[in-house]
């Protein structure tokens, strides 16, 4: 080596120069690049770029609403619409779920144990039919004189038969059986009906003293107080005329009584009777 090129050399600084572009220059194209060190989420300067660069987008967002760029507002407010909604069926599932979870447990019912009944069970179940009131007894007579005094009315009214036919048919039974529904002596089969007493007059029974061997029906029929009166009742409008006769004289075309007239005896009474229970 020349000893002027040893001194060239020497007078060379030993530190790098920190001019970039120098340095630029000497290396050149053929620099070999420094690999990129990676940075960690947690270092100050990831932070730093990461708030930079929303920092960054939210003014561009700004900067573009304040031109009144509509495509991009139209844009955006649904996104936020969006977003919110999410946010809000996000926040009621979440209610739900807390209230399903916070629910009291539901408690059987013991097997023996006897279940109350719905308000539904309760309405709906039927109602108990009110009994009908019994009529007030009038004219002397006792409550089971006049539940069957109102039995004979009830069925007359049915028929549709005058007031008049009412009168004849409460005269009658109260000479035939005192308005008591009798069985027979004679027909101990009578007695298995409901009976308010007996009698002895052949085989006569009922409200009429009804004889079944002359063709008025059977035992069972004539015991029942409504089938009686109807069988006097139909037995009566076969009777021409009889509108026109006496209470006594219809009575008797109907029963063929050995006694006659002592059907007329009874017929105020009967009239009382009457208008107590059709008014």
């Amino acid at each position: 080596m020349h000893p002027d090129d040893q001194k060239l050399t020497d007078a060379r600084p030993t530190t790098p120069s920190d001019d970039a572009a120098s340095t630029e220059r000497t290396i050149g194209r053929h620099r070999a690049p420094e690999p990129p060190r990676r940075a960690l989420l947690g270092s100050a300067p990831v932070r730093v770029a990461l708030a930079t660069g929303v920092t960054c987008c939210l003014s561009l967002v700004a900067v573009t609403t304040a031109r009144g760029n509509d495509d991009t507002s139209r844009t955006v407010e649904p996104l936020a619409e969006a977003v919110a909604e999410r946010a809000s069926i996000a926040d009621e599932r979440a209610s739900r779920s807390l209230d399903r979870d916070v629910a009291p447990a539901r408690v059987l019912p013991s097997p023996t144990a006897t279940p109350t009944p719905t308000r539904a069970a309760v309405r709906k179940a039927p109602k108990k039919p009110v009994k009908p009131r019994r009529p007030r007894p009038v004219a002397g007579l006792d409550q089971a004189q006049m539940d069957n005094a109102k039995i004979i009315v009830d069925v007359g009214l049915e028929m549709k038969m005058p007031r008049r036919a009412l009168v004849v048919a409460l005269s009658t039974a109260m000479q035939e059986s005192n308005l008591y529904n009798l069985a027979s002596a004679v027909l101990p089969e009578s007695a298995q009906y409901p009976n308010q007493g007996s009698g002895s007059d052949h085989d006569s029974v009922g409200l009429f003293q009804q004889r079944p061997s002359s063709g008025w029906g059977t035992v069972a029929q004539l015991m029942r107080p409504s089938y009686a009166a109807r069988a006097f009742y139909t037995a009566l409008n076969e009777i021409p005329g009889w509108q026109d006769m006496s209470v006594t004289a219809a009575a008797q075309a109907v029963q063929i009584s050995a006694f006659p007239d002592a059907y007329a005896q009874h017929e105020d009474r009967a009239t009382t009777v009457v208008a107590a229970l059709t008014t």
